[in-house]
């Protein structure tokens, strides 16, 4: 089986102002740099508002769906804007992030990446922040465990930025462990070590600006990967923004392209040793266009080896 990559042109209808670094040719970079490989494609399809409501309450979602402009852009917080297509990109993304657990945990697909915008990390509970409308990753954690009936699932997000979302959404879930590494300081601001859930399943490890792929890759093997094993996922689910790389206009880490694939390279055999290689990838961030798209496919690539 080949690794499954999702997407949806309605993501590259969610359009923002001129000179935002969330625009529409992240992806359209991203595809064309994925378009070589042999890759099962997967269109997304929509997300029903029941899958969205495991993580967002129901006025949270209709004041998404309230908020659409008819023209032009509506602006939701200090970095977060709305087109006329935004909606339906966001509920394509969210879609596409249920379909791939679906596909995963259904023996369709060994691995998924999900090839979407807007991205999810920041979103939380009833806050659209940080480009964000929906926390996808955190959703594809929900589905995993309410619908699929797994009792373990594990988020490991390597963006430049924290995921305060993904953390908002899963800060009470006993059954997800959350490991997020973050430039500190950074907006937005949180992700200290002593943030570690109500069930202490959440590990933050923070990067000083400057830290390039060998502390990385040390960091990781310490504190990450010795907690991925112990708690055992039957799922896991990568938060893959590449804004770390040293090209990236919006932060200060030094990773390579090498490091996010070392990354991805672990994280499939840690995933091969506890859950039969079970991943779900879904894009956060990552600004520099050149940088982003030769970083996804270095990332995609791995899935590929691991699937084999």
């Amino acid at each position: 089986m080949k690794t499954a990559v999702l997407t949806h042109a309605d993501c590259l209808g969610h359009v923002t102002p001129e000179g935002h670094p969330e625009r529409v040719a992240r992806l359209e970079h991203i595809l064309h740099a994925l378009e070589p490989l042999d890759l099962q494609r997967v269109t997304a399809p929509l997300a029903a508002d029941d899958d969205l409501l495991r993580i967002h309450p129901e006025r949270y979602i209709r004041e998404i769906r309230d908020s659409r402009p008819t023209e032009g852009f509506r602006q939701i917080d200090g970095d977060t804007f709305m087109s006329p297509g935004s909606v339906d990109a966001a509920y394509r993304a969210a879609g596409a992030v249920v379909r791939a657990v679906d596909m995963v945990l259904g023996g369709e697909a060994p691995n998924a990446f999900c090839a979407i915008r807007p991205p999810g990390h920041h979103a939380e509970r009833e806050t659209a922040m940080g480009f964000c409308l929906f926390g996808n990753a955190a959703l594809a954690a929900k589905h995993a465990l309410d619908h699929h009936g797994l009792d373990r699932i594990a988020v490991v997000d390597f963006d430049v930025h924290h995921g305060n979302g993904t953390q908002d959404l899963l800060w009470d879930e006993a059954r997800a462990l959350v490991i997020t590494s973050q430039q500190m300081p950074l907006w937005p601001g949180s992700g200290r070590p002593d943030e570690t859930g109500a069930h202490d399943t959440i590990l933050n490890i923070p990067l000083a600006p400057g830290t390039g792929g060998a502390e990385m890759r040390a960091a990781y093997e310490a504190q990450a990967f010795p907690r991925l094993r112990a708690f055992k996922p039957e799922l896991i689910i990568i938060s893959a923004g590449f804004d770390a790389h040293q090209d990236d206009p919006l932060a200060n880490l030094n990773w390579s392209t090498d490091d996010f694939a070392w990354i991805t390279a672990q994280l499939c055999r840690i995933a091969d040793e506890l859950c039969g290689g079970r991943i779900v990838s879904t894009l956060e961030g990552g600004y520099d266009l050149n940088a982003l798209a030769e970083a996804t496919r270095a990332h995609v690539e791995e899935l590929m080896k691991a699937a084999r």
